[in-house]
Formats: C-alpha cells, sequence, structure tokens
C-alpha cells in the first residue's frame, strides 16, 4: 500500500532550495512538494507466529513501562530465534560477513581500551557456537572502523579506514586476503598500515566498487569523496578526489560499477563515476541530479536494486523518523520517492510516544540505519537495522504492498554500560536527550500532533547516563539461508533464524548492502 504523504513543515526552507534548481514553474512546485512531504502511515504489522515473544506496544517501540520494570531485558522476537552469538565487549558500527566467518568492527577507543582490542575475527561453521580465531590490529582496525568496514565478495577482499572521531577520519587504511576468512591476511604493508605512511584522504563511510577494483571513501564533510584503487592490493593508492557538496555520507554503487549513489544531509546526489571505474586518466565525476527531503535526515546508504529490469533505491535516514524510502533513479534529473517503509513507533502521529520511550536511550531514537536486500533483482526480502527497534524483516516482493513479516529486538543490556566499551551506544550514553530527533520533534510540535515536551518528563531523570534498556542495531543484517547475521551496540555478533515459514530464500539469494 503507497503511504499517505502530507505537507510537512519548514515550507520557507522548501521554497529557497526549491528556488536553487533551475525548473519550469510546475517542475518547481513539485520539487517543493517533494521536499516538504511527511510519510504519515507505517507498514502493516508482521502477524507472529507460534514461539513469538512480540512487542508489548506499538511496533518498533520499547515502551517505558517495559524499560523499568525490565521487560525489555527479554528482547521481542516475531517469527525470529536466537541462534547463537558472541557478545565481547560490544558490537561496535558495523560488521561484515563472509563464507563461514563474521568481522566486528570497532568503535573509538574501545578498541584501544579492551586491551587486546581490533576488528574481532569470527568463525561461525557452528552459528550457535561463534568462535573468535584472531583480532586485527592494525592502525586502521584499533582506531575506530566506524562505517567504513566493508567486504568486496568478488575479490575476497576485507578493508577499512580509521575513523577515531567518530564523524571523520582517514589516513588510515588497510586490506586483508579473506581467502581463509577465519584468518585474514594483510596485503598492505606500507602506504596505509604503516603510521608514517598515511594515505590523503578523509572517511567516515567506505565501500568496495562492485568488482573489487576501487574502494570509495567519503569523508561527510565538508563532502570530499575518494577513490583509492585497490587492483593491486598491496598498493592501495588515491586515484581520484573531489567535494560533492557540504556533506557526504554512505552511498551506492550500481551493478556496473559507473553511478554511485551518494547520502547527503537528507537527500541522494547521483553522480557518473564510468571515467573512475575506466581508469580513464584524469577522469571527471559529474553530477547527475539529486533530490532533498524534509522526512528524514542525515541520509545513510542506498542499496541499488531493480523490479523487472528498472531501476530503484531502498533508502534509509538515520535520524528523523523518516524511515526507508524506494526510491525511483531511472532519471537521474528527476528523482521520485515512490514508497516509504516507516514503523508506528515513527510515523508523526507517535512522536510523542517516541521521544517518551527513548528518554535515556542516548541521543538516537528509532530509526533505520544499514539495511540489506536478499538480492539486487527482484529482491524477495529486506532485513535492516533499526535503532532500539531491533531487525525488521520485510516482505518487499511487491513494492507497492512492503509489508513487516519478523523482526528480533535482542535483549536490553540494562546496567552493563561499562563492560561494554566497544558499544557506541553504551558510550553515547553518557548523554540521555534524543537530541538527534529535534528536527520530527520540531515539526511534530508545529502540526499539534503531540505535547513533546511532556514526553521528556516521563524519564528525565536519565537526561544523562542513559540506562541500555533497548540496544542500538546498526549493522546491516546479512543473509544466509533462511538466517541472518548481524551486530548489536550493547549485544555484539548475532545468529538470528526466520521461522514459521515467512520467509524462503531464492535460489539466487545474494545478500547485498550497495557497497
Amino acid at each position: 500500500m503507497r503511504s499517505r504523504l502530507v505537507p510537512g513543515c519548514l515550507m520557507a526552507v522548501g521554497v529557497v532550495l526549491a528556488g536553487l534548481v533551475p525548473a519550469t514553474p510546475a517542475a518547481a512546485q513539485d520539487d517543493l512538494a517533494t521536499f516538504t512531504e511527511v510519510g504519515t502511515e507505517s507498514v502493516p504489522t508482521a502477524d507472529c507466529g507460534p514461539g513469538s515473544s512480540p512487542e508489548t506496544g506499538l511496533q518498533g517501540d520499547v515502551p517505558v513501562a517495559d524499560r523499568d520494570n525490565g521487560r525489555s531485558k527479554l528482547g521481542y522476537t516475531c517469527n525470529t530465534s536466537f541462534v547463537g552469538g558472541y557478545q565481547g565487549t560490544g558490537g561496535g558500527m558495523l560488521s561484515a560477513s563472509y563464507d563461514h566467518c563474521s568481522y566486528t568492527g570497532t568503535f573509538f577507543p574501545g578498541g584501544v581500551l579492551q586491551g587486546d582490542g581490533g576488528v574481532t575475527v569470527l568463525d561461525v561453521s557452528d552459528p550457535r557456537n561463534p568462535v573468535r580465531t584472531d583480532m586485527l590490529r592494525e592502525p586502521a582496525m584499533t582506531g575506530g572502523t566506524f562505517e567504513t568496514l566493508k567486504i568486496s565478495k568478488s575479490r575476497k577482499l576485507l578493508a577499512a579506514s580509521s575513523v577515531p572521531l567518530g564523524v571523520v577520519g582517514g589516513g588510515y587504511f588497510s586490506i586483508y586476503d579473506i581467502s581463509d576468512c577465519a584468518h585474514p591476511r594483510l596485503l598492505n604493508r606500507g602506504a596505509g598500515t604503516d603510521m608514517t605512511m598515511p594515505l590523503p584522504f578523509l572517511s567516515h563511510e567506505g565501500g568496495f566498487s562492485p568488482d573489487g577494483n576501487t574502494y570509495w571513501a567519503s569523508g561527510v564533510f565538508p563532502g570530499l569523496l575518494s577513490a583509492i584503487d585497490v587492483s593491486d592490493p598491496a598498493n592501495p593508492h588515491i586515484i581520484w578526489q573531489g567535494l560533492t557538496g557540504v556533506e557526504g555520507h554512505g552511498f551506492g554503487i550500481s551493478p556496473d560499477g559507473n553511478t554511485l549513489y551518494l547520502s547527503a544531509w537528507a537527500g541522494m546526489t547521483i553522480l557518473d563515476i564510468s571515467a573512475v571505474q575506466r581508469r580513464d586518466p584524469n577522469p571527471q565525476v559529474p553530477h547527475l541530479g539529486h533530490r532533498f527531503w524534509l522526512d528524514g535526515q542525515v541520509t545513510q546508504h542506498s542499496i541499488p536494486v531493480t523490479y523487472h529490469g528498472h531501476p530503484y533505491t531502498f533508502t534509509p535516514d538515520e535520524i528523523g523518523s523518516g524511515g526507508v524510502k524506494l526510491i525511483d533513479v531511472a532519471d537521474p534529473a528527476n528523482i521520485r520517492i515512490v514508497q516509504k517503509v516507516k514503523l508506528a513507533i515513527d510515523v508523526p502521529q507517535n512522536i510523542d510516544e517516541n521521544v517518551r520511550s527513548s528518554q535515556g536511550g542516548s541521543v538516537l531514537t528509532y530509526d533505520p540505519h544499514y539495511c540489506t536486500v536478499d538480492r539486487p533483482d527482484d529482491p524477495t526480502a529486506m532485513a535492516c537495522s533499526w535503532l532500539s527497534s531491533g531487525v525488521r524483516v520485510f516482505d518487499v516482493r511487491d513494492p507497492g504492498n512492503i509489508h513487516e513479516i519478523a523482526y528480533y529486538n535482542p535483549p536490553a543490556r540494562t546496567g552493563e554500560n561499562l563492560n561494554l566499551v566497544n558499544s557506541p551506544h553504551a558510550q553515547a550514553s553518557v548523554i540521555g536527550l534524543p537530541l538527534l530527533s529535534f528536527i520530527s520533534m520540531a515539526r511534530a510540535a508545529f502540526t499539534g500532533n503531540p505535547n513533546v515536551l511532556n514526553a521528556l518528563q516521563a524519564r528525565g531523570a536519565l537526561s544523562f547516563n542513559g540506562d541500555l534498556s533497548s540496544d542500538w542495531c546498526l549493522s546491516p543484517p546479512e543473509w544466509h539461508g533462511t538466517q541472518l547475521w548481524t551486530t548489536c551496540s550493547d549485544n555484539g555478533f548475532m545468529v538470528i533464524q526466520l521461522d514459521n515459514d515467512v520467509y524462503t530464500p531464492p535460489p539466487n539469494q545474494e545478500s547485498t548492502v550497495g557497497a
């Protein structure tokens, strides 16, 4: 069912932005309407079968009562079950998996504080009992991999950059051969890994081109995008850099490697990277189009997909209750949002409950972070990490009828803050206020839906030193048959089983993150 959309606030801002884009009056009106539209409907809730332990409140919510009485420490399941895991000292920002192995990223300074810190290598041959087999301790690995820890399946490579400041890092970059996935072998022992030989780039996000020959790094502010040639992994070097705007976040890359869908503060910019892909001398990277919106901010990444050969992206917004957008990108000069995937806890009429129950949970609330489809062409299912709402699984076979089929929200690790030095949630919990929902709160207050100030009083004593009464799930849940492998900040690595016949893997299942 197509989401019903209503005008949002801050109309004047939309007028200004629309005026910056040359367009006919009708096109300018369309741009303004797209910018201000806010989705007010959630996707249908999953029908939980036998053995489930479902949510007690709104779809996606961990209610105040459950946080206060300890119910959230039991977790919530719907057509899912926990198989096995490895908590360690927390799950960092992102994990990545290849074959029978998983790699847990680091969140600085947790990788240093845990003593033998670094990226944790897990052998998951027995999903019930993942075993640590190695620790990767190069500068990029201990300095905080943040959202850069990615894999090239085509070339059996693992790489990451150091992001010690959380928002922006760079300079240090390590790449490994994971043919023997339980024992990665460092390939670049010079530039990027040697402390005296940093590479000249900034990073916050990163990812491989589909052929595995280029690692792209985006540096948030000031919007610097870098292409690192890794065709010879022993000699990574910068082959292109450019400023794409005032901010750049995650991205997705088309299967042919020629188009990059770059996330911005609240929107998407499409870039032609074919000259870099071809290794043209002095390559140029022209802008093909862009689209901005008010419904959701800090756009995270994009997954290029096709339905019946027509190109789209699934694009989540990390804050602002924007959910996941399905975007038609066939005409880059006319990017169209065709569907929004939201949970009930994210719609404007429930923003008071959103703020109320997330009080004490730190600066982020209930928003998606990374999603993964089960194949790039005509995907049948999508799994998303959803902060405080766990791992959410959707049937996406019909893009006009996306609905939830399962979820797994892991047990809250209430009170374990000091033990989880590699958890961004535990580190951020020194601040309990949901500060980064300010736009959605202001928008809701403007439309008169909730009383946000009253909502902030529910757990006001936790404005500082949050209690970890829910987890932050941030990492892409990766498809392994009927299992999902992922990490959440507090619970670490987990194997989640989909059950009750809600999902049948397609014959050509190919877990796809986008880059």
